[in-house]
């Protein structure tokens, strides 16, 4: 990368160096120099001490290693083993009890629990759609997938499945919204009168629930309810199809779903150079100025999207009722591992990409700070910080803002803070971690993939592990998952921060969805990550079924349930009595999900994928899902399980199958017959590398590899 220009003793990117001083500064009230100055300084100053924190990272995981490897062959010595950990500072002393005080929260992070998106934020349209997201049609989600048990038959609108689904509909009417002696079902008409919601002239049994309407109270267009925070929309149409057939012209049921969205800088895209860095940078200033657009076809059509406007409703005394259309948006920084060869320091050195997303990203959300009705209306700029190890990496993230603050002219803690809870020494250490930033957290999330990766490398020298499948009914994902809610909530977050759990992988089983995810606000969890706005919908049923505050207050009230030394339980295979058979398919499992998602993030720069498994059910990759797979692998390499002349075979099969599962994509580059491609050789390299990966991380192979290739274009 030769166009560079200088600025403060930086080395930037001609292309980046554009982009902020032409479009992200304009408007900000701050001043090129300043930003320039501050940024040199925060890359000068703070840059030493990121890789000195690296570093460490590797002087305890060496330590680690000496200690397993010293006592291989004998069973493992579980209260020595923690009191080893508490020796070399890995495992620190628990202080005294604390609330968070982080202030200026939005509703959507502190009082309205709901269904969370994550998107990769180079994708435009998957951002706005995200952003969007805050509304979606129950119809839809319950006629279009196999939420209610089977798909609609194909060809035009089936009346039959239809029907099933408005049914549907109503039952969930009569269960949030109940009607003191009636049916949703047998419902004719919905009008307000003295400033209550009537229907077939029957009051709600909660008349508090009824919000506002549109339209003429004695025949409104949408009457809006709310129960749990969340709203429900229904919409009137006596000219729609549906709404033509239907006694009260009920046209369509909606539902606040997708409360908040986090905008991905890090797992979910392919980020390797200035290039992409502008790419992600401009979508999210289109956002915070809320003026991003992407035009694309569907079809015969020409379709522009564009984020969508609040609601205005009427509400039961004749007052304005504001609410709003989008979804809440958090931007997800990279971690403090990666550097990027978009800036240079003054000694020619890539800068750490962690630092210049603080900068730069939170420089962009001035945009929305300066606006009314915008993203946050507290005045609040909301970063999620991934793969942190401990509360020394949280104390650092946190000084980093202060300084990034300060260079801006933003009030301290204007920044909020999200700690996602997915590395072990931030599991064992999370209440020391939340403290570390006790005035910014707003948010605190599980992650049981990243979270396995990270205990596969850290403990690699243990054993073998399990089979995947079986590390989750081992007992530290339990004690993970309960000690993440408990610590939340000891620490205060209820009502002022979310407490999160993980993703749904399979975009497709809807169904299995409604049934399963409704453990996450059974758990405490206000917040929980799904794969796609329908999704979304469909998960914020489970938010009106389960009053999360009261869950939260009774497990507060109960003391915690899960302590360190469980989630310190290494999940080692105790008895090894595999069949050639299942070792071979467990590796060829491994081999094709990270294959699915490695050729397609090098080939394509695509960062998030829906990658078919071996029995062609569509599941959600990511860098996490890669880094579990590909440590899982490399984990029974080493004790032996297997040989690299069998994972090379299954590598090469998978490939083949991979190729045909992505037939239909005329820019697929096969990797069979040859082999010898960059994507094939970034997969192996995952896997016969992968002891030697920092922590595990498939991030350093897919950066050189993706640079590889597109050196070479």
């Amino acid at each position: 990368m030769t166009d560079r220009v200088e600025r403060s003793g930086l080395q930037v990117s001609g292309a980046l160096a554009e982009f902020i001083e032409t479009a992200a500064l304009p408007g900000t009230d701050v001043g090129a120099e300043t930003f320039w100055s501050g940024f040199s300084t925060l890359v000068h100053d703070f840059g030493p001490e990121n890789q000195a924190l690296l570093d460490k990272r590797g002087e305890i995981q060496a330590q680690i290693d000496a200690w397993h490897s010293e006592r291989k062959g004998e069973a493992h010595d579980h209260p020595a083993y923690c009191a080893f950990l508490r020796e070399i500072g890995y495992l620190l002393p628990e202080g005294d009890d604390f609330e968070i005080d982080t202030a200026n929260v939005d509703d959507e992070i502190a009082s309205v629990p709901g269904p969370q998106l994550v998107v990769p934020i180079t994708n435009a349209r998957y951002a706005l759609n995200a952003a969007n997201a805050r509304w979606g049609s129950l119809y839809d989600g319950f006629y279009g997938t196999d939420a209610m048990g089977t798909l609609p038959p194909k060809g035009g609108y089936d009346h039959g499945h239809g029907a099933r689904v408005v049914a549907r509909a109503r039952v969930f009417l009569d269960e949030a919204f109940p009607i003191s002696t009636l049916s949703h079902a047998d419902a004719r008409r919905y009008y307000v009168s003295g400033g209550a919601l009537l229907v077939d002239d029957q009051p709600l049994q909660q008349p508090e629930k009824f919000v506002g309407y549109t339209g003429h109270p004695k025949a409104p267009d949408k009457i809006v309810l709310r129960n749990n925070g969340l709203h429900v929309e229904l919409v009137f149409d006596r000219t729609h199809m549906i709404g033509s057939r239907d006694q009260a012209g009920l046209a369509d049921v909606r539902l606040e779903s997708a409360v908040s969205a986090i905008m991905d800088c890090e797992d979910s895209v392919a980020c390797v150079d200035a290039e992409d860095k502008v790419l992600a940078y401009t979508n999210w200033l289109g956002l915070m100025r809320g003026d991003l657009e992407e035009t694309f076809q569907k079809g015969d059509r020409t379709l522009t999207r564009r984020l969508n406007e609040d609601m205005v409703l009427t509400g039961p005394t004749g007052e304005d009722v504001t609410l709003k259309g989008r979804a809440l948006m958090l931007v997800r920084n990279v971690g403090h591992l990666m550097t990027n060869p978009a800036i240079l320091d003054r000694q020619g050195g890539e800068v750490f990409e962690g630092l210049m997303d603080a900068m730069v990203t939170t420089l962009i959300a001035i945009h929305d700070l300066k606006r009314d009705g915008g993203n946050s209306l507290t005045g609040s700029v909301y970063v999620v910080k991934p793969k942190m190890h401990g509360p020394e990496e949280v104390a650092f993230a946190d000084r980093i803002f202060t300084h990034v603050e300060q260079v801006l002219g933003l009030p301290q803690n204007t920044v909020k803070l999200g700690i996602m809870d997915e590395e072990r020494r931030t599991s064992v250490n999370l209440k020391e971690c939340i403290r570390a930033a006790k005035s910014r957290v707003a948010f605190i999330n599980t992650g049981f993939l990243d979270r396995t990766g990270d205990e596969i490398h850290t403990s690699m020298e243990a054993g073998p592990f399990s089979r995947k499948d079986f590390i989750k009914r081992k007992a530290w994902i339990g004690a993970y998952e309960n000690q993440n809610v408990d610590i939340g909530l000891e620490c205060g977050l209820s009502g002022r921060a979310q407490i999160g759990k993980g993703m749904w992988a399979m975009p497709d089983l809807m169904a299995a969805m409604l049934e399963q995810k409704i453990e996450h606000p059974k758990s405490g969890a206000n917040c929980a990550w799904v794969p796609s706005p329908t999704a979304a919908t469909l998960h914020a049923l489970h938010y009106h079924r389960v009053s999360v505050f009261d869950v939260q207050q009774k497990l507060r009230a109960g003391g915690r349930r899960a302590y360190v030394d469980t989630v310190l339980n290494i999940p080692l295979a105790e008895y090894q009595k595999w069949t050639d058979e299942q070792r071979i398919r467990e590796v060829e499992n491994n081999a094709q999900g990270i294959l699915g998602y490695v050729v397609r993030w090098v080939d394509q720069g695509v960062g998030c994928s829906k990658v078919p498994d071996m029995n062609n059910v569509g599941l959600m990759e990511d860098r996490a899902t890669c880094r579990i797979s590909a440590q899982h692998i490399a984990n029974w390499l080493h004790h032996g399980v297997v040989d690299a002349q069998q994972v090379m075979a299954a590598m090469r099969k998978m490939a083949a199958v991979v190729d045909e599962q992505n037939a239909g994509d005329p820019s697929y580059a096969p990797m069979a017959p040859g082999f010898d491609g960059i994507a094939f050789q970034a997969a192996c390299d995952l896997v016969f590398k992968g002891r030697a990966q920092p922590s595990g991380y498939t991030e350093p192979v897919l950066h050189a590899r993706r640079l590889e290739l597109k050196a070479g274009t």
